[in-house]
């Protein structure tokens, strides 16, 4: 058994008029992402974790910005997308680990959906999706509450 990790980031800035989705998830706010997608800000470090992971390149390679195929994309159909291209190279997820950094909304009541979200995209079992919520306590934009931050690591195995 062959064994790898991957990790991923990504950050938008949080802007009117958007909604905001998370893990697949729309959660309640005045704010949502900036983004040439959906701006789903997990979904594209777990995108970023799992390319990694088996050396297919980042989300940038895959679905540029610069393609209009891509404006308004739902992150969830990329992560599909993704899932697929793993899948047909022999890799399958392990467990999945994240956290998204925001100061305002709250994730808390929204975790176990969005945990429950991703599980079903990716495959893994619900008790090995990890979603976590952290603040910046006031510090840099993410603290200012103008952008949102997310962290993924995920373990794939193959052959």
């Amino acid at each position: 058994m062959n064994l790898r990790i991957g990790q991923g980031y990504d950050i938008h800035r949080l802007v009117r008029d958007r909604k905001f989705i998370l893990g697949g998830v729309e959660i309640p706010s005045a704010l949502g992402c900036d983004a040439h997608s959906d701006g789903d800000v997990l979904i594209h470090a777990i995108i970023d974790a799992l390319l990694g992971a088996v050396s297919l390149g980042d989300i940038g390679s895959h679905f540029p910005p610069s393609d209009s195929r891509w404006k308004d994309a739902d992150s969830s159909g990329l992560l599909r997308h993704v899932m697929g291209l793993l899948r047909d190279r022999g890799w399958e997820p392990v467990n999945l680990d994240t956290t998204v950094i925001l100061e305002t909304p709250r994730l808390r009541p929204h975790i176990d959906d969005i945990r429950l979200s991703l599980s079903r995209m990716t495959g893994i079992p619900f008790d090995a999706v990890s979603v976590k919520a952290k603040t910046k306590e006031k510090q840099d934009a993410v603290g200012e509450g103008r952008a949102v931050e997310a962290l993924a690591a995920v373990l794939v195995t193959g052959n």
